[in-house]
C-alpha cells in the first residue's frame, strides 16, 4: 500500500502534475490529517482529496505513544502511523526528519523527486530535471545536488 503525505500533493499540483501519483501507484491512501493540510489552502492550490477517486482516504489514528514521532507534524505522524499497520507499505514524504523517523520504523520511502523519477523512467514526463527546477520555481525546497545527481543518473544533462 502506498500512502502520500502533504508536500507531494502540493509539490505535484504545483507544476499539474497530480495525476502522475494515480499513474505510477494506482491508489494513494491518505490519512485525513493530510486532507485537511490540503484543504486549508495556501499559496499553491491542491485539488479536493475527496473527489479523486484514485485518494483512499482514511481516519486518523489515535494519537500515537510512539516518542519518537511526537517532533512530526500531524499529518508526517499520521502518514506514519497508518503505514506501520500494513506490512510493506510505502509512504512518499518529503521532509528528511520524518523521512528517517519512517526509514528507521521499516517503512519504505520514497518522494516527490522519487515520484518524478519514476514517473521519466516509465515515459509519463518528458523531463526531470524540468519538473524539479518548476517546482522550485513555485516556492518548493529540494537541494540542487540532489536534483542534479538524480537528472545525471536518468542521462540528463542539466547545466
Amino acid at each position: 500500500m502506498i500512502f502520500c503525505n502533504t508536500t507531494p500533493f502540493i509539490a505535484l499540483a504545483s507544476i499539474h502534475r497530480l495525476q502522475l501519483l494515480e499513474k505510477i501507484f494506482g491508489e494513494i491512501h491518505t490519512a485525513q490529517s493530510v486532507i485537511d493540510e490540503c484543504a486549508e489552502g495556501g499559496a499553491i492550490l491542491v485539488p479536493d482529496l475527496l473527489t479523486l477517486s484514485w485518494v483512499r482516504p482514511l481516519a486518523d489514528e489515535a494519537e500515537s505513544s510512539l516518542p519518537i514521532l511526537f517532533e512530526l507534524d500531524r499529518g508526517e505522524k499520521q502518514t506514519i502511523a497508518l503505514a506501520r499497520k500494513c506490512p510493506d507499505s510505502t509512504v512518499i514524504i518529503d521532509e528528511r526528519l520524518a523521512r528517517s523517523v519512517a526509514e528507521y520504523l521499516g517503512i519504505k520511502v520514497t518522494g516527490t523527486l522519487g515520484v518524478l523519477v519514476k514517473a521519466k523512467t516509465l515515459g509519463l514526463i518528458p523531463s526531470f530535471h524540468e519538473a524539479a527546477l518548476a517546482m522550485q520555481r513555485q516556492g518548493l525546497y529540494y537541494s540542487e545536488g540532489l536534483i542534479r545527481r538524480l537528472a545525471q543518473q536518468l542521462g540528463e544533462c542539466p547545466e
